[in-house]
């Protein structure tokens, strides 16, 4: 079985432009991310799929593998579908591309469950406990069946606790994803669907087509960089 890490990266960024090209220590956040997803030893290649020529230099000039793409593309599925499709390769994982520290358990467990045929794409997530993240927007909600299926991913409160009696853990979904090649390939041909189009989570198309998404329960996937306060605590961790 061919498993590749596929890496979108976008120049701009509302939040935090050029995060991707900011310092940490003594690189880039794009090369910190690319360079330990390679070392985690997982998988057969690891490419960056990037609009930006700032980007696929920073890459490719250290020794690394880019691709560019188009900059029309809407999500980061969009974006590593159009790498994929002329690739011999039976599993792509998708890597975002501020998430410099990979959690490298999390990652080989996510890639075990294609050992069955049955999955055909897969993600992550962590309990969040904290009230402010349960009720934040900003952090997606997912709730899944006895046998780790997805059965909704929402920004609102779900479950939510009508009966106070009953223990609850809410689950925010990390968006590392691994797809057979063939399922994300579909994923760019099917339109935006309803629940998508509300809720703004792109993993709602394959539960609105009928596809399911096995979930894994992870201890986090470290920092991501989306604010110049991030950026900040990555660095802290990077002396520790």
């Amino acid at each position: 079985m061919k498993i590749v890490a596929l890496i979108p990266a976008r120049y701009a960024a509302t939040r935090f432009p050029a995060k991707l090209m900011q310092t940490l220590g003594n690189k880039t956040v794009i090369r910190h991310t690319y360079d330990n997803t390679k070392a985690a030893g997982l998988f057969d290649e690891v490419i960056v799929a990037t609009d930006s020529e700032i980007i696929f230099k920073e890459i490719t000039e250290h020794g690394g593998n880019a691709r560019m793409t188009s900059a029309k593309h809407e999500s980061g599925s969009d974006r590593i579908a159009e790498v994929a499709r002329n690739m011999e390769v039976d599993v792509v994982v998708n890597i975002q591309g501020d998430t410099p520290f990979v959690n490298v358990p999390a990652l080989k467990k996510i890639i075990d469950l294609f050992n069955d045929s049955n999955v055909q794409v897969a993600s992550m997530m962590q309990e969040l406990k904290e009230e402010k993240f349960i009720n934040d927007p900003n952090y997606v909600k997912v709730a899944v069946d006895k046998n780790w299926n997805a059965l909704m991913f929402s920004r609102s409160v779900i479950p939510y606790p009508r009966n106070k009696e009953e223990k609850i853990i809410y689950y925010e979904h990390i968006g590392v994803y691994a797809f057979r090649k063939q399922a994300l390939l579909n994923f760019t041909e099917w339109e935006m669907t309803p629940l998508e189009k509300i809720e703004k989570i792109e993993c709602l198309r394959y539960l609105e087509n009928g596809v399911p998404l096995k979930m894994i329960v992870v201890n986090g996937v470290g920092i991501e960089i989306d604010t110049p306060e991030d950026l900040e605590r990555a660095s802290k961790k990077l002396i520790i």
